[in-house]
């Protein structure tokens, strides 16, 4: 599994969609079919993933949004980052 810094620039996989439904959001993985719910926090972070921005900086934007502590906010999206390149959503930092 690709190690997830806070200053690794995360972007999107080039075959992943995200589309806002109701209160929510799915990701379309088009090269597999496979569609993926969304809760809030994931909606949030997914949002912020531009390609340009590192995880830190994601993290700083999400820390507004959220109340909860910084450090464990940056656990929590460290992990969240891993598991979304594992499923393929989030390309390989290291490819």
């Amino acid at each position: 599994m690709a190690e997830i810094a806070s200053e690794t620039v995360l972007r999107m996989a080039d075959d992943a969609s995200v589309q806002h439904v109701g209160d929510g959001a799915v990701v379309l993985l088009a090269r597999s079919g496979q569609l993926y719910t969304c809760n809030g926090t994931t909606e949030a972070f997914l949002d912020k993933v531009d390609g340009a921005r590192n995880l830190d900086q994601i993290v700083d934007l999400l820390s507004d949004e959220f109340e909860v502590d910084k450090a464990t906010l940056g656990e929590d999206m460290t992990a969240l980052a891993s598991e979304l390149v594992a499923e393929g959503i989030l390309a390989d930092p290291g490819a």
